[in-house]
């Protein structure tokens, strides 16, 4: 199969999918017209990673989990393990969300959005810290 192919079968865009190769997620065979050839391995790679990244894995999880997905005496507490993680890092990036939220809501209410120049919005901004 060609990129275009494996991109459409798999899910992942064909930049993506040279980025996998770079990384060494994916080793396909060259032709001799020096283009990629990828076969069924390469396809069933591509939507395991494509399914753990939109999952929220990282890249260095992937390469974990495919590890772990082709060693057939694995423990599937290592697999919940990576999993578990996971999903904690998604926990903290909800409440972090959850607190911009509130913050970003309680100065849309505190500003009046008349023709006066006040703007408490922009106040809070301003007294941001500068870091040195």
């Amino acid at each position: 199969m060609n990129i275009s192919d494996v991109a459409e079968r798999s899910g992942v865009p064909p930049k993506t999918i040279r980025y996998y190769e770079e990384i060494g997620f994916i080793k396909p065979d060259r032709r001799p017209n020096g283009y990629r050839d990828f076969d069924e391995t390469d396809l069933h790679k591509l939507a395991f990673i494509g399914r753990a990244r939109s999952l929220g894995f990282t890249i260095e999880d992937c390469r974990t989990l495919l590890e772990l997905y082709n060693d057939k005496t694995r423990a599937s507490a290592d697999v919940k393990r990576v999993a578990r993680h996971n999903l904690q890092e998604i926990d903290a990036k909800i409440a972090d969300l959850q607190t911009m939220r509130a913050t970003l809501s309680h100065l849309i209410d505190q500003c009046a959005g008349d023709d006066r120049p006040d703007c408490p919005i922009l106040d809070n901004l301003e007294q941001a810290p500068i870091r040195r």
